[in-house]
């Protein structure tokens, strides 16, 4: 485990040399604080917390930008080392490939971690100072906060795939950008077209399961739906109980999502010639 910690470590420094700790630290906590200070606008003077208004706008943005940010950390993790000849070289030492994949995740992971905790840490700090703020509040930012982490890193087990599968760098920015857009925005779309093609007739348990196929809407379901006190203020406060997502489940789904994916890309780097 040494070696894996000291490869997730050396990720970590690279990431402080070429500013990327610093630049997404500061693009998350400006998004962040731009929505906690103009949160409430859309509201007015409403008995709800800054911090439940916070959550929610957050919630909203993360679907968006976490998932790029971890795409775009992951997309050239092995082509783009190939490219420059430093693979080769790394595997010459003695070290497995799966060390080199995981110390490579948990630096990355480390990287989308500290970023994000300050990030939105900063927003909940200024919207937490705005208003009162009780145990439930704190809780479902704390989750949120925690699931968005999950949210990017299973992203970043995405990008490893398509980074191990492919020969050059540019094909892995496309195929990455385009998995960005069918899960983010593409999926949802054509959720909507297919209730409208079957005219509602689609059952229940099909469209729940279409739902938990995408990280996204697992995200989406577990912060906006999976605490009463977010759920009534987003909107959502029937959703979980028709739905019947546990926390737990969605949970559980989200980490999945990092799992399966990392281990694909694993079985993929053990048979990849360099």
């Amino acid at each position: 485990m040494n070696t894996v910690f000291t490869i997730a470590g050396q990720e970590i420094r690279d990431g402080l040399r070429n500013r990327w700790i610093l630049a997404l630290t500061l693009v998350l906590a400006g998004f962040a604080l731009s929505l906690t200070f103009v949160g409430s606008a859309p509201t007015g003077q409403v008995a709800a917390s800054p911090l439940l208004i916070t959550i929610v706008s957050l919630s909203s943005l993360t679907i968006f930008l976490l998932p790029l940010i971890g795409l775009m950390l992951s997309f050239d993790t092995v082509v783009g080392e190939s490219e420059r000849g430093t693979l080769l070289l790394l595997l010459a030492y003695p070290v497995s490939r799966w060390q080199v994949m995981t110390g490579k995740f948990l630096g990355h992971v480390g990287i989308l971690a500290f970023a994000t905790v300050v990030g939105y840490g900063a927003a909940g700090a200024v919207a937490a100072y705005r208003g009162e703020v009780d145990a439930a509040a704190l809780q479902a930012f704390a989750a949120m906060v925690g699931s968005s982490v999950a949210l990017g890193a299973a992203f970043l087990a995405l990008g490893y795939i398509v980074s191990t599968t492919v020969r050059e760098r540019a094909t892995a920015a496309g195929i990455a950008i385009g998995i960005w857009l069918l899960f983010v925005l593409v999926y949802d779309m054509g959720l909507l077209g297919i209730l409208v093609a079957s005219g509602g007739e689609i059952s229940q348990t099909a469209f729940h399961a279409l739902l938990l196929a995408n990280p996204a809407d697992a995200y989406r379901l577990f912060n906006l739906a999976g605490f009463d006190n977010v759920a009534l203020l987003s909107g959502t406060i029937g959703m979980m109980g028709e739905a019947k997502f546990p926390p737990s489940l969605l949970i559980a789904i989200q980490l999945g999502w990092v799992v399966v994916p990392l281990g694909i890309a694993l079985a993929l780097f053990q048979r990849k010639e360099v």
